[in-house]
């Protein structure tokens, strides 16, 4: 005579735990995480610069256009990094004041805004704006 024994039912693998450890996780690290200061690279949008006055840039204003190839170009000339940084620091030596403002292509790499950036920055340049623009439809 054999004894049968029934079949063991198969062991239910919960989710809930793993959930649980999920969202404790998630709540740690929002409490504990600083937030970064979104403003830091500052935009101007079009209607902004139309709001404040003439359309024509003052004269203390240099307008560097990133292409998509990442060569920045300055008054219609296409600039190396050297002769960027030397043209902006003789602009700052000049006018202590003189606003860049970059308007980057929409197909040019962040890379090469963030280059132009630096190369800005260590000419001395203080007020630094990145223009974005946007297709109207």
């Amino acid at each position: 005579m054999m004894i049968n024994r029934p079949a063991r039912p198969r062991a239910l693998i919960s989710l809930v735990p793993m959930i649980d450890v999920m969202l404790i996780l998630l709540v740690f690290f929002m409490v504990t995480s600083t937030y970064l200061n979104l403003d830091m690279i500052p935009a101007v949008k079009p209607s902004e610069g139309a709001a404040t006055g003439s359309p024509q840039a003052p004269a203390g204003t240099l307008m560097i256009r990133l292409g998509a190839d990442g060569v920045p170009v300055l008054r219609g000339t296409g600039l190396d990094q050297n002769t960027l940084r030397a043209t902006l620091a003789a602009a700052v030596a000049e006018e202590p004041l003189t606003q860049v403002v970059i308007l980057p292509s929409g197909a040019a790499q962040t890379q090469a805004l963030i280059t132009v950036m630096d190369s800005a920055a260590l000419a001395g340049v203080t007020r630094l704006r990145v223009l974005r623009l946007e297709a109207v439809q």
